[in-house]
């Protein structure tokens, strides 16, 4: 019998999902899930830390290519760790052709991230990536790929593109992705290309076809990726204003209330009937954190429920420590504040943020730290007079982003999360041996509610606490789950 999983773990910031959070929920049969929003970097980090307990090179280890996976731990690893002061050495950052060395990091990160959820069980791992994070993207879902990783979650945008690539990849076959270029005009080249077999040391047998989940917000957004995608969708997460990160925008003029937040309204709502006359799973985010909530999606036609906040705040998450220590003592005392910025991201969605001392969240953090993109995720391509592809950040220098033919107002009270984001998880770029990066924590409307995960004289809690507390039942051993959804099959092998 084809099953889906109740719950999806929420793929989170830039590392806050990562392998070991994956592997933990993994191991209780319900969908562990990286986030593969940065790996290249945090790969490069890790390993110039100096790879603590070796988990990097036992990835690295199982990558099929053994002259790729050399090249980047000869580049980036080093002996024992950085010096405490020292900067990281920084990769290239990304563009529309990005140099080989980039491509082939993003394809072993990627691969490694991955391959280390899924050690020690035989559930299924999927890996989420933002639509608004283009330029990575095929060669960071090739490395997922070639880890094996079971289902694709995309959010942030409209993938039409994805489902193509994930099939042509299935096969090694080139695949191709078209880059958001703003001024782009007709006869410009805006295509992405990968070649697979480039890349390949020797022949390999095709690769499953992971599925695809569209996270969306919208009944016509669902309905466009049914008729327009270039191949299958799978399902859906349906993911309200409520849900950390970055959210949709309201539908129609953005209209702010007294606390400076976006205001959502009933053209916001989620038409459940229309959805389920799609004939796709789906699963219900935002504020899902809970078994009454799960319980309450059934009801309504889901398949289960899509939950980030608790799973971020849990012992296997890779939110530093210190990070999760401040936020879940506040949240004991009933003074956690999650508030929804719609300046924070470069990308113009609204971001949720929460307010901690010392980060980015408060203005004195946010004017003593230097302007500069350096990292480049988030960055806006757009097209010169002459044709020229160029690219730019509403957060980076403000006479810069001008100088590109930013608008000025686009620049006030822009963010850096590619570093803030970074910097969450312990991995925060140091600057002329002074200057510290900062994080910048994410988390969704219902933060208070962690509380219900925590024990009654203490701060931690485990991904498997949070499980079996939705689930409604006793602490979950881990337990083999299929990983056929709705009629779906991975095998994806056929066609090749």
């Amino acid at each position: 019998m084809d099953t889906c999983p109740a719950i999806i773990q929420g793929g989170m910031g830039a590392g806050v999902s990562n392998w070991r959070l994956a592997q933990a929920v993994a191991r209780t049969g319900q969908l562990g899930v990286v986030s593969g929003t940065a790996l290249d970097q945090i790969l490069a980090r890790r390993l110039q830390d100096g790879d603590p307990g070796g988990h990097m090179r036992r990835g690295l280890s199982r990558f099929p290519f053994p002259d790729m996976a050399r090249r980047v731990w000869s580049t980036y690893f080093v002996p024992g760790g950085k010096a405490a002061g020292a900067s990281y050495k920084t990769p290239p950052m990304h563009t529309k052709d990005s140099p080989r060395e980039l491509r082939e990091l993003c394809i072993v990160a990627n691969f490694v991230e991955v391959i280390l959820a899924r050690e020690g069980h035989g559930n299924a791992v999927g890996i989420n990536y933002l639509e608004k994070v283009q330029m990575p993207h095929l060669p960071s879902i090739y490395g997922a790929m070639l880890a094996g990783t079971a289902y694709v979650l995309i959010g942030a945008g409209i993938p039409l593109k994805i489902p193509g690539v994930l099939d042509r990849f299935a096969c090694h076959e080139p695949a191709s992705y078209p880059l958001q270029i703003t001024g782009a005009q007709d006869v410009d080249d805006t295509t992405m290309t990968f070649v697979p077999r480039e890349f390949m040391e020797r022949e390999i047998p095709p690769l499953i076809r992971p599925k695809f989940i569209a996270i969306v917000a919208s009944n016509t957004l669902a309905s466009t990726m049914v008729k327009k995608a270039n191949g299958r969708v799978d399902g859906f997460v349906i993911e309200g204003p409520a849900a950390g990160g970055h959210n949709a925008p309201p539908r129609g003029r953005l209209q702010l209330d007294e606390a400076g937040e976006p205001v959502y309204g009933e053209r916001d709502a989620v038409d459940l009937e229309k959805l389920r006359e799609l004939g796709l799973p789906f699963w219900l985010a935002g504020g899902y954190g809970s078994a009454e909530k799960l319980r309450a999606a059934w009801s309504a036609g889901a398949a289960g429920v899509q939950v980030g906040t608790p799973f971020a705040f849990c012992a296997e998450s890779g939110l530093r420590n210190e990070y999760k220590e401040a936020i879940l003592k506040d949240i004991k005392a009933g003074e956690a504040r999650v508030f929804t910025d719609p300046l924070a991201s470069p990308t113009n969605f609204p971001f949720k943020v929460v307010q901690m001392s010392g980060s980015l969240s408060g203005s004195e953090a946010y004017a003593a730290r230097p302007r500069i993109c350096d990292v480049g995720y988030l960055r806006e391509a757009y097209r010169e007079p002459d044709g020229t592809i160029r690219y730019r950040c509403a957060a980076e220098p403000v006479t810069t982003y001008v100088s590109k033919g930013g608008r000025l107002e686009n620049t006030n009270g822009r963010k850096c999360l590619c570093n803030a984001l970074l910097a969450n998880i312990g991995l925060p770029q140091i600057r002329s041996g002074k200057y510290i990066e900062n994080g910048l924590v994410t988390a969704g409307n219902n933060l208070a509610d962690v509380a219900r995960f925590l024990p009654e004289n203490g701060l931690i809690y485990r991904a498997a606490d949070v499980i079996a507390k939705l689930l409604n039942v006793e602490p979950l051993p881990a337990y083999p789950r299929t990983e056929v959804c709705v009629g779906a099959t991975l095998s994806g092998t056929g066609h090749c």
